[in-house]
């Protein structure tokens, strides 16, 4: 059975969106230009990279990251794997060619599938839509944070709001850095 991770920049109060800088959102590009870097808050993201045999991404990730990160050096490990994007509207003529072998999941149990075959661990980016579905249905295996001393308030979050049964995590890696980032890595407990 594979191990689905879900790895993500979040803020204290759970919001994802806009990270990087993408556009139409008010506090877009907060983790770089609200939060001092420090470079070793980041080393998980190149273990991730070498560590990962596979990458899952939902609809609107893919075709954020897909135009950017296959000619990216900092993200050249991610370019040979297989990435699998879950979507029911993408089609096979979306995808972009020379980001390795790239197959579309259309339901939550072809995700199950996936996780059922053999392989290494699956790193999904990102795919905040995704996330809480997955999260919800039980088939994320380990969350990989980095938390960010903010509050943004508005934004999509990287949790459902769906009253359900208690999910406890495990603690298996943390750690706090000079500017207020903190990783912290957990594994589901089932």
């Amino acid at each position: 059975m594979r191990t689905l991770i879900s790895t993500a920049f979040v803020s204290l109060d759970g919001v994802v969106e806009a990270p990087g800088g993408e556009p139409g959102y008010r506090n877009s590009g907060w983790t770089f230009k609200e939060v001092e870097f420090v470079e070793e808050a980041f080393e998980i993201k190149g273990r991730e990279q070498k560590e990962a045999t596979a990458m899952m991404l939902g609809r609107t990730s893919y075709e954020t990251f897909s135009p950017v990160w296959p000619n990216m050096e900092e993200f050249a490990d991610y370019k040979p794997i297989p990435k699998y994007i879950v979507s029911t509207t993408l089609s096979e003529g979306d995808l972009v060619s020379g980001w390795g072998e790239t197959t579309i999941l259309r339901s939550l149990d072809e995700v199950a599938a996936l996780k059922e075959t053999e392989g290494g661990p699956i790193i999904m980016h990102g795919s905040a839509t995704l996330n809480r579905n997955l999260s919800d249905a039980g088939l994320i295996d380990r969350y990989h944070l980095l938390v960010f001393p903010l509050l943004l308030g508005a934004g999509k979050k990287l949790f459902s709001d769906t009253d359900k049964d208690t999910q406890k995590l495990k603690l298996v890696e943390h750690e706090a850095y000079a500017n207020g980032i903190q990783k912290n890595v957990f594994d589901v407990v089932r």
